[in-house]
């Protein structure tokens, strides 16, 4: 296959062009890669401290839901000696009703 002189004129130009545009391609896939490991990078650094944030945050709730266990028992035995303790009106006592 002989190529004319006008031919080459042509194909020669496109050829850089083939080839700059197949090296942009190239630059952007390892830029787009590069991008996506730091944004990976990023989020599994935002859940390591999700999570430390999440324990301490339980750690807290737990000995804030043990005191008011233990307030709601306490109250609730308080309650419960109170109604023990007051004297109803009707019980115990006798009432007639017979006419």
């Amino acid at each position: 296959m002989s190529l004319k002189l006008a031919e080459l004129q042509i194909a020669i130009p496109k050829t850089f062009d083939a080839g700059k545009v197949a090296d942009q391609i190239q630059q952007q896939s390892a830029i787009h890669q590069s991008n996506a490991q730091a944004a990976s990078e990023r989020q599994l650094e935002k859940n390591r401290e999700t999570v430390t944030k999440s324990n301490e945050a339980s750690e807290t709730s737990s000995e804030e839901e043990r005191e008011r266990t233990e307030q709601e028992r306490q109250n609730r035995e308080k309650r419960e000696r109170e109604i023990k303790e007051t004297k109803h009106p009707f019980k115990g006592n006798f009432v007639d009703f017979s006419g």
